[in-house]
Formats: C-alpha cells, structure tokens, sequence
C-alpha cells in the first residue's frame, strides 16, 4: 500500500480547557493541493502549528510520509517545506543571501546550492531581484521569496499558513498561480480567504475544531441548491414566515439578513418583490460559494468567530 504524505485520524488538541481541535480527520494524497478553510479561530492555525512540529502531539494521530508524528518529528522536518503567516526572512539581507543560508540548514554547498538558487530564482520570477535586500521589496515579490525559500531543498511537502494574508488581490492572483505550478509538490494550506481555494484540489472547512466538510470545491458548492438569494428586509422576523409560506422555501435569517436557497434565482427576486414590495429594502442574488456552504454548514459567517485565540 502506498505511503500518503499525510494522514491525519481523529486529531484532538487542547489549550487548558479549551478545545482547539475536536476529532479532524483527512487524507493527503501524493502532489495534492489540500486547503484547510475556515473563519479566525476555528482551528486552523493549531493545525498548522501541528502539521509543521511545532507544537508536539502525544497521541498516534498524525503520519507524514509514514513516520509517526509523535515520535519521529525531527525526521519529518528534513521532509517539510514551510511558508509562515508572518515572514520568516532576513529583511537586511538580500532574496541570494535568504536562499544560500536557508540551503545550508539543509546541507546545501557549492555548485548544487547555486544551481538551486537559480533553479528557484527563475522559476518565481526573481532573478532581477536577486541582489536587493527583501526589506525594499513589495509584499507580493517578498511571498514569492518565502516560497523560493520554502522549496530550495525541494520538499516533499510543503506547509502554507495564510499565504496570501496582506496582499493586495492582483499579488493575490499571482501567488496563487505561483502555487499552482508547483506540479509534483504535496501542499497544505490553512486559510480565511476564499479565493485561495481557487488553486485547491480539495478543501475542509473548518469550524470551532471540527472538520465539517471535506470535498474540491465544485463537490462542496454543490451542497447548495440553485441561487442564493438575499433579502433586506426593515423587519426580517415578520417577512422570513411570510415568504416560507408563500413560495415554500425554507427562510435562514443570518445578521438581519434573509437568506433563500432555490433554482431561478432571478425569478424568484422578480416575484418575491412583487409580493411584498412594502417589505423589502433590496435584494440581490447569486450562485453559491464556499462561504454560503459555510452558513449552510454552520448558520454562521466567517467572520461570527472573532480573532484567533490560539497562542
């Protein structure tokens, strides 16, 4: 049986009286880009903390490339390549002098080191940047270092916490294109932002420590059926029954906001304003996202959780 680079079977994790983690269970498989999706404070970040040694585990729940978290995380470590929420590089030295002193942590000399330099300059895009010090680069360009950093040694897999946290959406864009020619490269990622799973081969959301899906995102969209619809409404309590029982949809009230599930979405607008356009300030309508599978999933927004309380 082949060896997946991750396994993770029903993975718990307290903070004093806190759970931070309630029995999440995923597989990896070979070259997959697996994203781990979910508000501030749902887990994620221990996950993260976890999956990359940094915070042990004492229980057998956790195999990286077949070796037993627990127990053999310095070896696993020589298998991982990791790109933290907050930058881990030298801002005084240059993109040339990162890349060489990250290769000699991990035994790189001489002439392999420097054709892995240039194998990771070229292949980010950074080879015109090579000799400026980090701390003059962009946001975008200084992500594109940490992960020519993160893949010089050519990990087997690679860890990404909030990759694309503080970056303006057209260097979003690029990171993630960056990220999508990783071909070969097993990736994790934890993230609040939900175009990052565009780059995703499948995602799990996240919620309060638990797994609550799990699925590509054209699976975990597919949860939602048709249009979602959103209604404005001055008094939302009163019209939720009123629509329920004039069209026989089910009505979620979510922050004052109706929410409406159902096919034809632009019918539905069409008849729901005539039948009470004393009721309605606006609506508007859309197809499902991976947020909507998460109010689905959770009656929540992303943003109901609050900050991370995670240390």
């Amino acid at each position: 049986m082949k060896t997946l680079p991750v396994e993770v079977e029903n993975l718990s994790y307290t903070y004093g009286t806190r759970r931070a983690l309630a029995g999440v269970t995923f597989r990896i498989s070979q070259g997959e880009v697996f994203g781990v999706l979910g508000p501030n404070g749902s887990g994620k970040t221990t996950l993260f903390k976890i999956l990359s040694t940094l915070i042990p585990v004492s229980q057998a729940a956790v195999n990286i490339l077949g070796h037993e978290l627990g127990i053999e995380s310095q070896r696993v470590r020589q298998y991982l390549g990791v790109v933290f929420q907050h930058p881990s590089l030298d801002l005084k030295l240059t993109v040339t002098e990162n890349l060489r002193h990250h290769g000699h942590l991990y035994g790189l000399r001489g002439k392999t080191l420097k054709h892995r330099i240039q194998e990771v300059l070229d292949q980010f895009e950074l080879t015109d940047r090579a000799q400026e010090r980090v701390e003059t680069l962009s946001g975008g360009l200084q992500r594109r270092a940490e992960l020519a950093k993160a893949t010089l040694h050519k990990p087997k897999l690679l860890l990404l916490d909030e990759p694309s946290t503080g970056l303006d959406p057209g260097a979003r864009r690029n990171f993630r294109a960056y990220l999508a020619g990783l071909q070969g490269t097993t990736v994790v990622l934890t993230t609040h932002i939900l175009d990052d799973t565009e780059a995703c081969d499948r995602v799990g959301i996240l919620n309060v420590g638990k797994l609550v899906a799990i699925g590509t995102p054209d699976e975990l969209q597919g949860r939602v059926s048709g249009d979602i619809v959103i209604v404005d409404s001055p008094a939302p309590e009163q019209l939720a029954p009123k629509i329920s029982q004039r069209f026989g949809y089910a009505v979620t009230s979510i922050e004052g906001l109706l929410r409406i599930e159902c096919y034809n979405g632009h019918e539905f607008v069409r008849d729901v304003v005539a039948a009470f356009p004393t009721e309605i300030r606006s609506v508007r309508f859309g197809k499902p996202t991976l947020e909507d599978v998460f109010i689905k999933l959770t009656g929540q927004h992303f943003e109901e959780n609050g900050a991370d309380q995670n240390p």
